[in-house]
Protein backbone atom coordinates (compact mmCIF):
# COMPACT_ATOMS: atom_id res chain seq x y z
CA UNK A 1 0.00 0.00 0.00
CA UNK A 2 3.01 2.70 -1.15
CA UNK A 3 1.42 4.41 -3.44
CA UNK A 4 -1.77 5.98 -1.35
CA UNK A 5 -1.68 9.25 -2.46
CA UNK A 6 -3.41 11.08 -5.41
CA UNK A 7 -1.65 14.11 -7.14
CA UNK A 8 -2.36 15.40 -10.38
CA UNK A 9 -4.77 12.70 -11.22
CA UNK A 10 -1.88 9.73 -10.42
CA UNK A 11 -1.41 7.68 -7.73
CA UNK A 12 1.59 8.84 -5.82
CA UNK A 13 4.40 8.18 -3.50
CA UNK A 14 5.91 10.06 -1.07
CA UNK A 15 9.40 11.47 -1.59
CA UNK A 16 12.33 8.68 -1.71
CA UNK A 17 9.10 6.29 -0.98
CA UNK A 18 8.71 7.24 2.68
CA UNK A 19 6.05 5.67 4.38
CA UNK A 20 4.69 5.19 8.16
CA UNK A 21 2.31 2.88 9.66
CA UNK A 22 -0.83 3.26 11.57
CA UNK A 23 -1.73 0.18 13.77
CA UNK A 24 -4.82 -1.08 15.13
CA UNK A 25 -5.99 0.27 18.60
CA UNK A 26 -7.08 -2.34 19.97
CA UNK A 27 -4.17 -5.27 19.14
CA UNK A 28 -1.66 -3.30 17.64
CA UNK A 29 -1.97 -5.29 14.31
CA UNK A 30 -0.95 -3.60 11.40
CA UNK A 31 -3.56 -1.67 10.02
CA UNK A 32 -2.25 0.62 6.85
CA UNK A 33 0.75 1.73 5.27
CA UNK A 34 1.07 5.24 3.66
CA UNK A 35 3.06 7.73 1.91
CA UNK A 36 4.79 10.07 4.68
CA UNK A 37 4.58 13.06 2.14
CA UNK A 38 7.43 15.65 2.65
CA UNK A 39 6.43 19.77 2.35
CA UNK A 40 7.78 19.34 -1.20
CA UNK A 41 5.01 16.59 -1.66
CA UNK A 42 2.15 18.94 -0.71
CA UNK A 43 3.31 21.62 -2.61
CA UNK A 44 3.16 18.88 -6.35
CA UNK A 45 -0.48 18.25 -4.97
CA UNK A 46 -0.58 22.07 -4.83
CA UNK A 47 0.61 23.37 -7.68
CA UNK A 48 -1.47 20.38 -9.17
CA UNK A 49 -5.09 21.48 -8.29
CA UNK A 50 -3.54 25.10 -9.33
CA UNK A 51 -3.17 23.54 -12.89
CA UNK A 52 -6.32 22.08 -12.95
CA UNK A 53 -8.33 24.99 -11.54
CA UNK A 54 -8.83 27.32 -14.71
CA UNK A 55 -10.74 24.33 -16.67
CA UNK A 56 -12.47 23.25 -13.57
CA UNK A 57 -13.55 26.66 -12.55
CA UNK A 58 -15.10 27.00 -16.17
CA UNK A 59 -16.54 23.99 -16.19
CA UNK A 60 -20.65 23.87 -16.41
CA UNK A 61 -22.85 23.64 -13.78
CA UNK A 62 -24.56 20.94 -14.54
CA UNK A 63 -21.18 18.83 -15.02
CA UNK A 64 -20.16 19.96 -12.24
CA UNK A 65 -23.75 18.32 -11.07
CA UNK A 66 -23.65 15.31 -12.97
CA UNK A 67 -19.67 14.27 -11.73
CA UNK A 68 -20.81 14.85 -8.26
CA UNK A 69 -23.19 12.77 -8.75
CA UNK A 70 -21.20 9.62 -10.08
CA UNK A 71 -18.72 10.38 -6.88
CA UNK A 72 -21.78 10.03 -4.63
CA UNK A 73 -22.85 6.35 -6.07
CA UNK A 74 -18.97 5.45 -7.12
CA UNK A 75 -18.44 5.86 -2.82
CA UNK A 76 -21.69 3.92 -2.28
CA UNK A 77 -20.14 0.97 -4.39
CA UNK A 78 -17.07 0.98 -2.16
CA UNK A 79 -19.26 0.47 1.06
CA UNK A 80 -17.62 -2.64 1.70
CA UNK A 81 -14.18 -1.36 1.43
CA UNK A 82 -15.68 1.24 3.96
CA UNK A 83 -16.67 -1.20 6.24
CA UNK A 84 -13.46 -2.91 6.48
CA UNK A 85 -11.29 -0.39 6.83
CA UNK A 86 -12.68 1.63 9.48
CA UNK A 87 -12.48 -1.20 11.99
CA UNK A 88 -8.86 -1.77 11.14
CA UNK A 89 -7.43 1.51 11.31
CA UNK A 90 -10.08 3.60 14.06
CA UNK A 91 -11.48 0.76 15.99
CA UNK A 92 -15.24 1.86 14.94
CA UNK A 93 -17.77 -0.39 14.06
CA UNK A 94 -19.14 -1.75 10.53
CA UNK A 95 -22.42 0.37 11.72
CA UNK A 96 -20.35 3.58 12.41
CA UNK A 97 -18.51 2.78 8.59
CA UNK A 98 -22.00 1.98 6.97
CA UNK A 99 -24.11 4.95 8.51
CA UNK A 100 -20.78 7.54 7.21
CA UNK A 101 -21.16 6.21 3.95
CA UNK A 102 -24.69 6.76 3.54
CA UNK A 103 -24.60 10.21 4.86
CA UNK A 104 -21.42 11.24 2.72
CA UNK A 105 -23.01 9.85 -0.33
CA UNK A 106 -25.98 12.24 0.80
CA UNK A 107 -23.37 15.30 1.33
CA UNK A 108 -22.18 14.91 -2.58
CA UNK A 109 -26.11 14.62 -3.56
CA UNK A 110 -26.83 17.87 -1.72
CA UNK A 111 -23.01 19.43 -3.24
CA UNK A 112 -24.61 18.01 -6.79
CA UNK A 113 -27.89 20.07 -6.26
CA UNK A 114 -25.83 23.24 -5.37
CA UNK A 115 -24.35 23.93 -8.65
CA UNK A 116 -26.64 25.84 -9.81
CA UNK A 117 -27.42 27.72 -6.70
CA UNK A 118 -24.00 29.87 -6.98
CA UNK A 119 -25.86 32.79 -7.64
CA UNK A 120 -24.84 36.57 -7.06
CA UNK A 121 -27.56 39.62 -7.24
CA UNK A 122 -28.08 42.83 -8.88
CA UNK A 123 -27.81 45.59 -6.83
CA UNK A 124 -29.50 49.09 -7.37
CA UNK A 125 -27.14 51.92 -8.16
CA UNK A 126 -26.86 55.84 -7.64
CA UNK A 127 -24.96 55.79 -10.70
CA UNK A 128 -27.15 56.27 -13.59
CA UNK A 129 -26.77 53.85 -16.49
CA UNK A 130 -24.66 51.76 -14.20
CA UNK A 131 -26.03 47.41 -13.66
CA UNK A 132 -24.44 46.64 -10.44
CA UNK A 133 -23.81 43.16 -9.40
CA UNK A 134 -22.53 40.90 -6.44
CA UNK A 135 -21.22 37.76 -8.06
CA UNK A 136 -19.86 34.68 -6.23
CA UNK A 137 -17.17 33.35 -8.23
CA UNK A 138 -14.37 29.93 -6.89
CA UNK A 139 -11.97 30.96 -4.84
CA UNK A 140 -9.08 28.96 -6.06
CA UNK A 141 -7.27 26.19 -4.64
CA UNK A 142 -8.87 24.95 -1.51
CA UNK A 143 -7.56 22.51 1.48
CA UNK A 144 -9.04 20.22 3.12
CA UNK A 145 -8.12 18.74 6.30
CA UNK A 146 -10.16 15.96 7.94
CA UNK A 147 -10.13 13.58 11.13
CA UNK A 148 -10.40 9.96 11.70
CA UNK A 149 -13.59 10.13 14.33
CA UNK A 150 -16.21 10.28 11.14
CA UNK A 151 -13.97 9.82 8.33
CA UNK A 152 -15.85 9.30 5.73
CA UNK A 153 -18.52 11.97 6.19
CA UNK A 154 -15.82 14.58 7.21
CA UNK A 155 -13.64 13.71 4.69
CA UNK A 156 -16.34 14.11 2.06
CA UNK A 157 -17.49 17.50 3.36
CA UNK A 158 -14.06 18.66 2.94
CA UNK A 159 -14.12 18.30 -0.70
CA UNK A 160 -18.06 18.33 -1.75
CA UNK A 161 -19.10 21.99 -1.83
CA UNK A 162 -15.75 23.64 -2.66
CA UNK A 163 -15.69 21.77 -6.00
CA UNK A 164 -19.21 22.23 -6.23
CA UNK A 165 -18.48 25.80 -6.65
CA UNK A 166 -15.97 25.69 -9.06
CA UNK A 167 -12.40 25.31 -6.39
CA UNK A 168 -9.88 22.37 -6.90
CA UNK A 169 -8.89 20.76 -3.70
CA UNK A 170 -6.28 19.13 -1.75
CA UNK A 171 -7.60 17.00 0.58
CA UNK A 172 -4.88 15.98 3.82
CA UNK A 173 -6.08 12.47 4.51
CA UNK A 174 -5.60 11.83 8.62
CA UNK A 175 -2.82 10.12 9.99
CA UNK A 176 -5.08 7.73 11.75
CA UNK A 177 -7.03 6.55 8.61
CA UNK A 178 -4.99 6.88 5.67
CA UNK A 179 -6.69 4.45 3.59
CA UNK A 180 -10.18 4.85 4.63
CA UNK A 181 -9.61 8.72 3.24
CA UNK A 182 -7.42 7.14 0.16
CA UNK A 183 -10.81 5.36 -0.21
CA UNK A 184 -12.68 9.04 -0.66
CA UNK A 185 -9.92 10.08 -3.64
CA UNK A 186 -10.46 6.84 -4.86
CA UNK A 187 -14.37 7.56 -5.50
CA UNK A 188 -13.57 10.77 -7.17
CA UNK A 189 -11.10 8.97 -9.90
CA UNK A 190 -14.04 6.16 -10.62
CA UNK A 191 -16.38 8.83 -10.97
CA UNK A 192 -14.44 10.46 -13.76
CA UNK A 193 -13.28 13.80 -12.43
CA UNK A 194 -10.33 15.60 -14.56
CA UNK A 195 -7.03 14.80 -13.45
CA UNK A 196 -5.98 17.74 -10.13
CA UNK A 197 -9.30 18.58 -9.25
CA UNK A 198 -9.07 16.50 -6.20
CA UNK A 199 -5.78 15.23 -4.50
CA UNK A 200 -4.46 13.38 -1.84
CA UNK A 201 -1.73 13.78 0.22
CA UNK A 202 -0.83 11.61 3.42
CA UNK A 203 2.17 12.32 6.44
CA UNK A 204 3.54 10.55 9.03
CA UNK A 205 2.45 12.49 12.60
CA UNK A 206 5.26 14.09 13.11
CA UNK A 207 5.32 16.06 9.52
CA UNK A 208 1.47 17.10 10.10
CA UNK A 209 2.97 20.83 11.53
CA UNK A 210 5.15 21.42 8.20
CA UNK A 211 3.35 19.83 5.52
CA UNK A 212 0.13 22.02 6.03
CA UNK A 213 2.29 25.44 6.80
CA UNK A 214 3.56 24.73 3.46
CA UNK A 215 0.15 24.20 2.24
CA UNK A 216 -1.40 27.06 3.79
CA UNK A 217 1.27 29.22 2.64
CA UNK A 218 1.12 28.61 -0.91
CA UNK A 219 -0.57 31.71 -2.85
CA UNK A 220 -2.54 29.28 -5.29
CA UNK A 221 -4.67 28.00 -1.49
CA UNK A 222 -7.10 30.39 -1.52
CA UNK A 223 -9.31 28.79 1.40
CA UNK A 224 -9.00 26.66 4.21
CA UNK A 225 -11.35 24.35 6.12
CA UNK A 226 -10.06 22.32 9.20
CA UNK A 227 -12.47 19.61 11.43
CA UNK A 228 -10.55 18.61 14.50
CA UNK A 229 -9.52 19.27 17.95
CA UNK A 230 -9.46 23.18 19.24
CA UNK A 231 -5.94 23.25 19.68
CA UNK A 232 -4.91 22.41 16.52
CA UNK A 233 -7.87 24.82 14.87
CA UNK A 234 -6.27 27.48 16.74
CA UNK A 235 -2.40 26.42 15.38
CA UNK A 236 -4.30 26.64 11.98
CA UNK A 237 -6.26 29.67 12.55
CA UNK A 238 -2.88 31.35 13.35
CA UNK A 239 -1.15 30.29 9.96
CA UNK A 240 -3.87 31.43 8.08
CA UNK A 241 -4.27 34.96 9.41
CA UNK A 242 -0.37 35.06 8.91
CA UNK A 243 -1.40 34.87 4.85
CA UNK A 244 -4.71 36.46 5.45
CA UNK A 245 -6.67 33.09 4.18
CA UNK A 246 -10.31 32.74 5.65
CA UNK A 247 -10.49 29.45 6.95
CA UNK A 248 -13.75 27.65 8.30
CA UNK A 249 -13.42 26.09 11.74
CA UNK A 250 -14.86 23.12 13.25
CA UNK A 251 -13.52 22.01 16.43
CA UNK A 252 -13.93 20.56 19.98
CA UNK A 253 -17.15 20.10 21.79
CA UNK A 254 -18.93 19.76 25.14
CA UNK A 255 -22.23 19.66 24.00
CA UNK A 256 -24.83 19.73 26.72
CA UNK A 257 -28.09 17.81 26.76
CA UNK A 258 -31.01 19.42 29.20
CA UNK A 259 -33.73 17.44 30.90
CA UNK A 260 -36.69 19.66 31.83
CA UNK A 261 -38.89 18.88 34.54
CA UNK A 262 -41.45 18.03 32.29
CA UNK A 263 -39.24 16.18 30.02
CA UNK A 264 -40.40 12.58 28.48
CA UNK A 265 -37.79 10.46 29.83
CA UNK A 266 -38.00 7.87 27.90
CA UNK A 267 -37.70 10.08 24.58
CA UNK A 268 -34.96 11.84 26.90
CA UNK A 269 -33.09 8.33 27.46
CA UNK A 270 -33.44 7.20 23.61
CA UNK A 271 -31.91 10.49 22.78
CA UNK A 272 -28.87 10.69 25.50
CA UNK A 273 -28.24 6.97 25.03
CA UNK A 274 -27.65 7.92 20.87
CA UNK A 275 -25.65 10.88 21.66
CA UNK A 276 -23.43 9.98 24.19
CA UNK A 277 -22.48 6.44 23.18
CA UNK A 278 -22.86 6.46 19.24
CA UNK A 279 -18.79 5.98 17.80
CA UNK A 280 -17.96 5.53 21.10
CA UNK A 281 -18.51 9.28 22.16
CA UNK A 282 -15.88 10.11 19.56
CA UNK A 283 -17.88 13.01 17.60
CA UNK A 284 -17.69 16.39 18.28
CA UNK A 285 -21.69 16.31 18.67
CA UNK A 286 -21.33 13.79 21.40
CA UNK A 287 -23.22 14.46 24.15
CA UNK A 288 -20.84 15.17 27.03
CA UNK A 289 -23.26 16.80 30.08
CA UNK A 290 -26.15 15.49 31.27
CA UNK A 291 -28.00 18.77 32.87
CA UNK A 292 -30.94 17.41 34.01
CA UNK A 293 -33.71 18.84 36.04
CA UNK A 294 -33.44 17.46 40.66
CA UNK A 295 -37.43 17.00 40.19
CA UNK A 296 -36.80 14.10 37.36
CA UNK A 297 -33.09 13.52 37.97
CA UNK A 298 -34.15 10.09 39.73
CA UNK A 299 -35.89 8.79 37.47
CA UNK A 300 -34.06 9.87 34.52
CA UNK A 301 -30.53 7.79 36.04
CA UNK A 302 -32.32 4.99 36.79
CA UNK A 303 -33.65 4.40 33.01
CA UNK A 304 -30.67 5.72 31.40
CA UNK A 305 -28.06 3.49 33.73
CA UNK A 306 -29.78 0.45 32.60
CA UNK A 307 -29.62 1.86 29.05
CA UNK A 308 -26.05 2.06 29.05
CA UNK A 309 -25.32 -0.50 31.10
CA UNK A 310 -27.49 -2.73 28.17
CA UNK A 311 -25.43 -1.60 24.94
CA UNK A 312 -22.74 -4.50 23.64
CA UNK A 313 -19.21 -3.74 23.76
CA UNK A 314 -16.92 -5.75 21.71
CA UNK A 315 -14.31 -5.85 18.54
CA UNK A 316 -15.77 -4.14 15.80
CA UNK A 317 -13.75 -7.09 13.63
CA UNK A 318 -16.03 -9.68 15.25
CA UNK A 319 -19.01 -11.67 13.89
CA UNK A 320 -21.07 -10.22 16.49
CA UNK A 321 -22.28 -6.64 15.96
CA UNK A 322 -21.28 -4.03 18.48
CA UNK A 323 -22.65 -0.72 19.90
CA UNK A 324 -19.24 -0.19 21.38
CA UNK A 325 -16.52 -0.60 19.60
CA UNK A 326 -12.48 0.04 19.96
CA UNK A 327 -11.64 3.68 20.77
CA UNK A 328 -8.88 5.21 18.49
CA UNK A 329 -5.93 5.11 21.04
CA UNK A 330 -4.75 4.03 24.75
CA UNK A 331 -4.50 7.62 24.57
CA UNK A 332 -8.29 8.12 24.84
CA UNK A 333 -8.32 5.28 27.56
CA UNK A 334 -5.90 7.32 29.80
CA UNK A 335 -7.37 10.66 29.62
CA UNK A 336 -10.86 9.07 30.48
CA UNK A 337 -9.42 7.10 33.47
CA UNK A 338 -7.86 10.12 34.34
CA UNK A 339 -10.83 12.12 34.61
CA UNK A 340 -13.16 8.87 36.47
CA UNK A 341 -10.32 8.99 38.79
CA UNK A 342 -10.53 13.18 39.78
CA UNK A 343 -14.77 13.25 39.77
CA UNK A 344 -14.81 9.97 41.96
CA UNK A 345 -12.32 11.14 44.81
CA UNK A 346 -14.48 14.63 44.30
CA UNK A 347 -17.74 13.22 45.10
CA UNK A 348 -19.56 11.59 41.85
CA UNK A 349 -21.08 8.53 42.02
CA UNK A 350 -20.22 5.60 39.25
CA UNK A 351 -23.44 4.63 37.72
CA UNK A 352 -22.09 2.30 35.61
CA UNK A 353 -18.91 1.12 33.50
CA UNK A 354 -15.72 2.54 34.98
CA UNK A 355 -12.00 2.43 34.63
CA UNK A 356 -11.01 0.77 31.31
CA UNK A 357 -7.38 -1.23 31.08
CA UNK A 358 -7.87 -1.35 27.25
CA UNK A 359 -9.49 0.68 24.40
CA UNK A 360 -12.56 -1.45 24.71
CA UNK A 361 -14.53 1.13 27.14
CA UNK A 362 -17.52 0.48 28.21
CA UNK A 363 -20.55 2.96 28.32
CA UNK A 364 -19.69 5.13 31.46
CA UNK A 365 -21.92 7.12 33.78
CA UNK A 366 -20.93 9.28 36.50
CA UNK A 367 -23.49 11.30 38.55
CA UNK A 368 -23.52 14.37 41.00
CA UNK A 369 -21.16 15.87 38.40
CA UNK A 370 -20.12 19.85 39.90
CA UNK A 371 -17.79 22.07 38.69
CA UNK A 372 -15.10 21.01 40.64
CA UNK A 373 -14.62 18.32 38.73
CA UNK A 374 -12.26 17.98 35.01
CA UNK A 375 -14.74 16.37 33.40
CA UNK A 376 -17.82 19.21 34.16
CA UNK A 377 -15.26 21.30 31.83
CA UNK A 378 -13.48 18.99 30.06
CA UNK A 379 -14.25 17.07 26.60
CA UNK A 380 -13.98 13.24 27.23
CA UNK A 381 -14.12 12.22 23.54
CA UNK A 382 -14.72 9.09 24.66
CA UNK A 383 -18.00 6.52 26.10
CA UNK A 384 -17.44 8.47 29.54
CA UNK A 385 -20.64 10.94 30.40
CA UNK A 386 -20.97 13.53 33.38
CA UNK A 387 -24.76 14.18 35.35
CA UNK A 388 -24.88 17.34 36.63
CA UNK A 389 -28.07 17.97 38.63
CA UNK A 390 -29.72 21.21 38.79
CA UNK A 391 -32.61 23.17 39.86
CA UNK A 392 -34.84 24.60 37.50
CA UNK A 393 -34.72 26.18 33.65
CA UNK A 394 -31.89 29.13 34.77
CA UNK A 395 -29.62 27.04 36.68
CA UNK A 396 -29.82 24.51 33.51
CA UNK A 397 -29.46 27.43 31.30
CA UNK A 398 -26.27 28.69 33.16
CA UNK A 399 -24.91 25.23 33.26
CA UNK A 400 -25.48 24.84 29.43
CA UNK A 401 -23.50 27.71 28.81
CA UNK A 402 -20.67 27.34 31.70
CA UNK A 403 -18.07 25.49 29.25
CA UNK A 404 -15.46 27.05 26.45
CA UNK A 405 -17.40 25.14 23.20
CA UNK A 406 -20.27 25.90 21.41
CA UNK A 407 -21.01 23.03 18.63
CA UNK A 408 -23.95 21.66 19.68
CA UNK A 409 -26.84 21.09 22.29
CA UNK A 410 -30.11 19.43 22.95
CA UNK A 411 -33.30 20.16 25.41
CA UNK A 412 -35.73 18.15 25.93
CA UNK A 413 -39.22 19.00 27.26
CA UNK A 414 -42.74 18.27 26.82
CA UNK A 415 -43.89 21.99 26.65
CA UNK A 416 -42.16 22.47 22.95
CA UNK A 417 -42.38 26.77 23.38
CA UNK A 418 -41.04 26.19 26.64
CA UNK A 419 -38.18 24.32 25.40
CA UNK A 420 -37.77 26.72 22.59
CA UNK A 421 -37.13 29.52 24.90
CA UNK A 422 -34.54 27.28 26.31
CA UNK A 423 -32.54 26.32 23.16
CA UNK A 424 -32.41 30.11 22.07
CA UNK A 425 -30.33 30.78 25.25
CA UNK A 426 -28.03 28.25 24.68
CA UNK A 427 -24.45 29.45 23.30
CA UNK A 428 -24.04 27.16 20.64
CA UNK A 429 -24.30 26.33 16.78
CA UNK A 430 -27.02 23.75 16.71
CA UNK A 431 -29.90 23.09 19.21
CA UNK A 432 -32.07 20.13 18.81
CA UNK A 433 -35.58 20.67 20.55
CA UNK A 434 -36.26 16.62 21.47
CA UNK A 435 -33.69 15.35 20.01
CA UNK A 436 -29.98 14.40 20.35
CA UNK A 437 -27.17 16.45 20.04
CA UNK A 438 -25.48 14.04 17.25
CA UNK A 439 -27.39 14.97 14.33
CA UNK A 440 -26.28 15.88 10.94
CA UNK A 441 -28.41 17.21 7.11
CA UNK A 442 -25.86 17.73 3.96
CA UNK A 443 -28.08 21.03 3.60
CA UNK A 444 -28.28 22.39 7.07
CA UNK A 445 -25.34 24.85 8.28
CA UNK A 446 -22.97 23.10 10.25
CA UNK A 447 -20.21 24.74 12.73
CA UNK A 448 -20.14 26.04 16.25
CA UNK A 449 -19.69 29.29 18.43
CA UNK A 450 -16.76 30.44 20.79
CA UNK A 451 -14.21 27.52 21.34
CA UNK A 452 -16.24 25.04 18.73
CA UNK A 453 -14.87 27.00 15.75
CA UNK A 454 -16.10 29.28 13.10
CA UNK A 455 -17.75 29.44 9.32
CA UNK A 456 -20.43 27.00 8.70
CA UNK A 457 -20.37 24.14 6.04
CA UNK A 458 -23.42 22.66 4.53
CA UNK A 459 -26.18 24.48 2.29
CA UNK A 460 -25.97 28.10 0.59
CA UNK A 461 -23.97 28.48 4.26
CA UNK A 462 -20.85 26.54 2.21
CA UNK A 463 -21.45 28.51 -0.66
CA UNK A 464 -20.60 31.50 1.10
CA UNK A 465 -17.40 30.24 2.92
CA UNK A 466 -16.12 29.16 -0.70
CA UNK A 467 -16.68 31.52 -2.99
CA UNK A 468 -15.64 34.94 -3.60
CA UNK A 469 -18.22 38.08 -3.34
CA UNK A 470 -17.05 40.13 -5.74
CA UNK A 471 -18.83 43.67 -6.83
CA UNK A 472 -19.01 43.98 -10.60
CA UNK A 473 -20.25 46.96 -12.83
CA UNK A 474 -21.54 47.77 -15.89
CA UNK A 475 -21.77 51.21 -17.00
CA UNK A 476 -24.56 51.17 -19.98
CA UNK A 477 -24.82 54.97 -20.76
CA UNK A 478 -22.54 57.95 -20.58
CA UNK A 479 -21.28 58.83 -16.77
CA UNK A 480 -20.43 62.44 -15.73
CA UNK A 481 -17.26 63.07 -13.55
CA UNK A 482 -16.67 66.29 -11.14
CA UNK A 483 -13.48 66.86 -13.42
Amino acid sequence: MSDLMLIGGQPASAEGGAYFERRNPLDGSLATRAPAATPADALRAVEAAAAAFPAWSGTGPNTRRALLLKAADALEARTPDFVAALPRETGATGMWAGFNVHLAAGMLREAAALTTQVAGEVIPSDVPGSLAMGLRQPAGVVLGIAPWNAPVILGVRAIATPLACGNTVVFKGSELCPQTHWLIAQAFVDAGFPPGVVNYVTNAPAHASAVVDAMVAHPAVRRVNFTGSTRVGRLIALQCAQHLKPAVLELGGKAPLLVLDDADLDAAVDGAAFGCFANSGQICMSTERLVVDASVADDFVEKFAARARALPLGDPRGPDPVVLGSVVGLSTVEHCNALIDDALAKGARLLCGGKAENTLMPATLLDHVTPAMRIYGEETFGPVKAIVRVQGVEEAIACANDNAYGLSAAVFGRDVARAFQVAQRIASGICHVNGPTVHDEAQMPFGGVKGSGWGRFGGKAGIAEFTDLRWVTLQMGERHYPF
